[in-house]
């Protein structure tokens, strides 16, 4: 039995006893010897019970307080969960709004007037501060000696000319786009050509530059696997090509750049989370990586997966992002009307980030990302 249970076991018994003394004495006439205030002290006597049997700050909110250690551990322990269907990959994406529960846990706790609980949350608020606190500050500086900027364009995008204006005076030097279409290829190629005396286009992705290119060839990332990709001719795989790199010539020296999308992510009812293609293109592109010799590399591209997702660890453990060193918030991109994720990275490698920052919606459904490096 709970104190709570046996403080309205023993009111309900005084209760009862005063109900058999009315009883017994006859109703509305007080007992003989007894004072006639004895009404007053017995109510007095039930709320010091009922106070007495109620359980404490410490011992209310339990279930809050799980609640809250269950949370915190989940953002803790986030690269152990499983990825069987794709489950450590979706909690890793969402992770930054985890933080969200906070709040809402902490409401509880104060209404609930939980000790317990309001002492648990601190687990959960020191992770998620742990994660992303350094994205809350401003790291932006000037005076950066090469703008890149790289930008999925959208297949689907109803203004290629109006894109490509809005990217042209964006100041970048150097332009990176994914998902171009045979269809609007000609289109960016036109727009951009004044601003852009360099350019080269491989596939579905392209990069225009202030500076002189060389050395550009396609990065196989495994697009085209199993006997049907095998024997499929190299104009057809040339033709839906996803990433290439190229050498920028800089004043400081050559640049090595790279520019990738890689494959979809798709929820499922059957599979769940599906990222098996764009798994495998990140570890093909890590090994390209690995293998690159250059010192100062960029990769710009639609990576499909934010940088805590351990499916770009290939990618993240030799290049870092321009975002968390040098950006202002989460700079979220995708999706471009409420974008709730950052799938379009910019990483480096050999140079330093002075500044990140995301560009106006075009008319494609992912925000352009913007970086201002230095040597």
């Amino acid at each position: 039995m709970t104190d709570s249970e046996r403080g309205r076991t023993m009111v309900a018994r005084a209760d009862a006893r005063e109900a058999a003394e009315t009883v017994q004495n006859g109703a509305g006439r007080p007992r003989p010897g007894r004072d006639t205030g004895s009404g007053t002290w017995r109510a007095g006597l039930r709320r010091v019970i009922l106070l007495g049997s109620r359980p404490g700050p410490w011992k209310r909110g339990t279930v809050l307080a799980a609640l809250e250690v269950l949370l915190g551990l989940v953002m803790l322990l986030h690269a152990r969960i499983t990825d069987r269907g794709g489950l450590g990959s979706l909690v890793e994406t969402s992770l930054p709004w985890f933080g969200l529960f906070v709040p809402v846990l902490l409401a509880g706790a104060l209404w609930r007037r939980s000790a317990a609980a309001v002492v648990a949350l601190l687990l959960p608020v020191t992770v998620w501060l742990n994660l992303f606190g350094g994205l809350l500050t401003d790291k932006s500086g000037t005076g950066y000696d090469l703008t890149v900027v790289g930008h999925n364009v959208g297949a689907d995008n109803p203004d290629p000319a109006g894109t490509a204006r809005d990217l042209a005076r964006s100041g970048a030097d150097v332009l990176a786009l994914e998902e171009i279409t045979p269809q609007a290829r000609g289109t960016y190629e036109k727009e951009l050509a004044t601003t852009y005396p360099y350019h080269a286009v491989l596939g579905t992705v392209g990069l225009w530059s202030r500076l002189p290119l060389s050395d550009t060839r396609p990065v196989d990332i495994q697009q085209d696997v199993g006997p049907l990709g095998a024997t499929k001719p190299a104009e057809a795989k040339m033709a839906d090509n996803r990433a290439l790199r190229t050498t920028v010539a800089t004043d400081h020296g050559p640049l090595a750049v790279y520019v990738a999308h890689l494959g979809s992510v798709r929820v499922n009812p059957r599979s769940g989370f599906w990222t098996d293609t764009r798994d495998r293109n990140a570890q093909a592109l890590g090994e390209a990586l690995a293998d690159e010799r250059n010192e100062r590399v960029v990769l710009l591209g639609d990576l499909n997966g934010t940088t805590d997702d351990r499916a770009l660890d290939g990618l993240t453990s030799r290049l870092h992002s321009a975002q968390a060193a040098a950006g202002d918030g989460f700079g979220f991109t995708y999706p471009a009307d409420f974008p709730l994720v950052r799938i379009d990275q910019i990483l480096v490698r050999g140079v330093r980030p002075e500044s990140s920052w995301a560009l106006p919606a075009t008319g494609s459904d992912h925000l352009p990302v913007a970086a201002g490096i230095s040597w």
